[in-house]
Formats: structure tokens, C-alpha cells, sequence
């Protein structure tokens, strides 16, 4: 009768053991893949240029890109909604980084994570064991144990629902935790890919996810004449909005009054000027670009200083993408808005070494 309790004991320890490791293999992945995340996303910020400082050094890197390939669609969208760029920019920068260095760094760490996850479970079961006094105890020997993972996994109460635990010895738990523990199959295999990866993870633990919310944390109120983005560090600081660089008003669709000719004035040089604008498009009444701040509330909270240099950069956008542009505001660089012939002689290069001058 006894060697029959015992064995019935064994072998129902056996198959709690066995189930509970089973359901501990979820909250293992997610807890492997959350870490793995983290881990990547500080690795990019050390070792990725593009993302390895704030945003403004990240911006210059944007705006190195958009030259390099010359897209007119993203000119567009970073002048118009930057925000979204920004975004769009780091999830792929992240998606590329990963596809790149999956095998040699994203499941190194997740066979790791999942190796050091098994150890501190068996610590866990191991000392559960050793508080609880009875052998059969099993409610007492849960209850430590999740209480020693509760940093280590996140377990809910519906964790080892349906798990059947009568006749079980907790003295055989720990053994058969360490014999099981293994053989739950985790996929750590090369044709476990990026997306999978990625879409793995809940949308605030993904890396990208993590580093939009470390990069773009900040103000992204845009200049009302050319929609350079506002350099504060703070999304909701005090004081007016700044930008060390403006730049043409065209590129926002601004043109002179009564005529179809786009801008190439620069809000720094024409704060400086005698001329006036129209705040609105309805507006009758002109502002002298001096007085800017009676505009109205968004011209008001802008410090806008009068500066005469100009970023080469943004001559060379405006000359390669002239007819994009007069097509997208139907309009034309003509008449007081022609193009000086001195910006057509910047190229490509010399528009991407102006950055690093001013930048």
C-alpha cells in the first residue's frame, strides 16, 4: 500500500510537473521576447548611427536619406506630417537592423533569455519547495511559487487554470521541473524571422515602438511660414516655439498675393523686410512679416529671429523638385518667385555637406 501511494504520488507529481511547465511556456516567450526587445533597442542606440542620438540628429540623417534618394512623395510627407516620417523611418530602420542581424545577435539572445528563464523557474520551484512543510501542500507550493517568479514572468491567476493536482508530492516537483523544463520546445530555429519576431511582442514592447517614444517625445508644433519642426525637447515647454533653421516658403505652398508664383523667401531674411503677408487665406487685411506675431495665435508663440543666411540644402530640393512642386500646389516658381539661377549650381552632395555644417 505504501510503495502504491508512493508511486501514485510520483507519477501524478510527474504529469503536474509536466503541465505546469507547459504553461509556463507563454509567459517565458513573451517575458524572452520583451527583454530581447529592450536589449535591441539599447544595442541600436549604441551602435546605429541613425538613431544614436536625439532627434534633431536623427532629422539630419532623415533629411541626408530624402536627398539620397530623391523622393518627392517623402519630401512631402516630412514637411507636411514629420511626425508620421519619423515613425515610418524607425520602424524600418529597425526592421532592417533586425532582418540583418537576426541570427548573430536577436536569437543568440532569445536561446539566452529562454536558458536563464529555465534556470530561475527551477530556483523558483526549488525554493517553493523548500517553504512549504507539507508534502501535498500543492495551493501553498503555487502560491510561492509564482510569488518567487512575480519579477521574473508575468503570471495571472488563470495561469495554471485546469491543471489537476491531486495525490501530487511536491518533493518529486522540482526533479521532474528540471527533467521537463527542456523539452518544452520554444521556436529558436533560423526560419523564425523578423515579423514573426516583431508581431510577437505587444505594440508598446516592440523595439521600434521603443525608440519612437525615446526619439520623439518632444515638440513637433511646425513654423506657420515653412514648417521647419520646433527644436524644444519638451512637447509641452514654455515660451515660444524655436528652430535654429528656416526655410523656403514655397515648399509649404506659400505665394504671393493675386499671383499663381510660389516663394522662394525665407522667413529669418523676410522678418527682417518691409513686406507683409496675408496670416490666412481669407484674410483681407496684411501683417507686416516684422509684426509676424499679429498674425494670430500660431504666429504669436514663434520666435522667429531675422538671419540672412541660408542652408544650401533646401536651394538644391527646390530646384531638383521645381516641377513636383508647382504640380502639387499648381502653381509656379515664376515672375517675383523665380528661382535664383545661383541655387541651380548645388548638387546633390554639396546640399548633404551643407548639413553637417549647420546641423
Amino acid at each position: 500500500i505504501i510503495f502504491q501511494k508512493y508511486c501514485q504520488g510520483a507519477t501524478s507529481s510527474a504529469i503536474f510537473g509536466e503541465l505546469i511547465c507547459n504553461k509556463l511556456k507563454e509567459p517565458i516567450q513573451q517575458s524572452v521576447y520583451k527583454k530581447t526587445a529592450r536589449e535591441l533597442a539599447n544595442e541600436m542606440r549604441s551602435n546605429c548611427e541613425s538613431v544614436n542620438g536625439n532627434r534633431s540628429k536623427l532629422e539630419k540623417h532623415i533629411l541626408k536619406v530624402l536627398a539620397e534618394r530623391e523622393n518627392f512623395d517623402m519630401y512631402m510627407t516630412y514637411i507636411h506630417n514629420p511626425r508620421k516620417l519619423f515613425k515610418t523611418f524607425i520602424r524600418d530602420e529597425v526592421s532592417n537592423y533586425v532582418s540583418e542581424k537576426f541570427n548573430v545577435s536577436v536569437l543568440p539572445k532569445i536561446k539566452e533569455g529562454i536558458i536563464l528563464h529555465q534556470q530561475k523557474i527551477i530556483e523558483a520551484a526549488h525554493e517553493a519547495s523548500r517553504l512549504v512543510k507539507v508534502k501535498n501542500d500543492v495551493d501553498s507550493w503555487l502560491k510561492h511559487f509564482t510569488h518567487q517568479l512575480s519579477d521574473v514572468l508575468i503570471l495571472s491567476g488563470k495561469t495554471f487554470t485546469g491543471v489537476s493536482y491531486n495525490d501530487v508530492d511536491i518533493n518529486f516537483l522540482v526533479d521532474v521541473m528540471r527533467r521537463e523544463l527542456p523539452a518544452v520546445k520554444f521556436d529558436t530555429s533560423r526560419t523564425f524571422r523578423v515579423v514573426n519576431f516583431l508581431d510577437k511582442l505587444d505594440y508598446r514592447d516592440r523595439p521600434d515602438e521603443i525608440l519612437i517614444d525615446h526619439l520623439c517625445r518632444c515638440c513637433w508644433v511646425q513654423c506657420p511660414f515653412c514648417k521647419a519642426i520646433c527644436t524644444k525637447t519638451i512637447e509641452n515647454h514654455g515660451g515660444d516655439h524655436s528652430v535654429p533653421f528656416h526655410r523656403n516658403i514655397g515648399l509649404n505652398g506659400w505665394h504671393f498675393s493675386e499671383t499663381k508664383h510660389l516663394s522662394v523667401d525665407i522667413c529669418t531674411s523676410e522678418v527682417a523686410s518691409n513686406h507683409s503677408f496675408y496670416p490666412n487665406v481669407s484674410d483681407t487685411i496684411a501683417v507686416l512679416w516684422r509684426e509676424y506675431r499679429k498674425g494670430g495665435p500660431k504666429y504669436a508663440n514663434w520666435s522667429i529671429t531675422p538671419d540672412f543666411s541660408e542652408l544650401p540644402y533646401w536651394k538644391w530640393v527646390v530646384c531638383r523638385f521645381q516641377k513636383d512642386l508647382e504640380n502639387k500646389y499648381n502653381k509656379t516658381f515664376q515672375g517675383s518667385g523665380k528661382i535664383p539661377d545661383e541655387w541651380r549650381k548645388y548638387t546633390k552632395q554639396e546640399a548633404i555637406e551643407s548639413l553637417n555644417k549647420h546641423y
